[in-house]
């Protein structure tokens, strides 16, 4: 006679993913702070374009913060490790890489 095999509970609660949640895409985040939250703005900066709409506001404690930022490393790590390391540009600071002005593609050599 074999034992039923016992899975293990879910750790944490179940997500509800609702059906009309709009995806938001952001390439640039504002970070600011209270004494009881950290507030964390999220928004999609367009190249060439001076403005930058706001897409999407979270807002926690410093606490639950600090934890994303553990769950970020981890799970960054595991991205890493997977996909191979994702390289920063060491020789710009990362307001330049973000902000600087939009610089076009250059032209493929002409045949002569």
């Amino acid at each position: 006679m074999t034992t039923p095999q016992i899975l293990p509970k879910p750790i944490g609660p179940t997500l509800e993913l609702p059906a009309d949640l709009e995806l938001v895409y952001a390439n640039l985040a504002r970070i600011a702070h209270s004494p009881a939250d950290i507030v964390l703005d999220f928004a999609h900066l367009l190249p060439g374009e001076p403005r930058a709409k706001i897409r999407a506001r979270v807002v926690m404690t410093p606490l639950s913060a600090k934890l994303l930022v553990r769950a970020l490393t981890e799970n960054i790590a595991r991205y890493e490790s997977a996909f191979g390391e994702i390289n920063v540009p060491v020789n710009n600071t990362l307001a330049d890489n973000l902000f600087r002005p939009f610089q076009q593609p250059p032209e493929p050599p002409k045949e002569s």
